[in-house]
């Protein structure tokens, strides 16, 4: 699409782990669920893309990988809101039909999120 309609259209990923990819082919930027949890990063990756400092958006992107798959690891949003209550951003209650994470998603996810450095000890 962004080959054959160029400027006439934004292309916006609606894939975490594509942003980089994505707009090294042109697309404007990302509709995005881990910059729930991480606004800060995800803008400077696409700030970094946007102003063609590839490497940094790069680095960036690979940063943000083991994160986004742990909020993957089970049916959006239940990760994501967990990662916020466990960050104290939310109450991290859930309603049916959300249930909560299994115990062992929920340790995949505490240590990335932990790694990331958003946990506080």
């Amino acid at each position: 699409m962004i080959r054959l309609c160029g400027d006439r259209l934004a292309v916006y990923s609606g894939e975490d782990s594509l942003i980089f990819s994505l707009m090294a082919l042109g697309g404007k930027g990302v509709i995005s669920t881990v910059a729930n949890i991480v606004p800060k990063e995800c803008a400077q990756l696409t700030e970094a893309c946007l102003n063609g400092k590839w490497e940094k958006g790069r680095e960036i992107q690979f940063k943000l990988m083991p994160l986004i798959r742990s909020v993957f690891i089970e049916t959006n949003p239940i990760p994501v809101k967990t990662a916020l209550s466990l960050m104290g951003k939310c109450s991290g209650d859930l309603r049916l039909p959300l249930t909560a994470m299994a115990d062992g998603n929920l340790k995949k996810l505490t240590q990335a999120i932990s790694e990331f450095g958003l946990l506080k000890n």
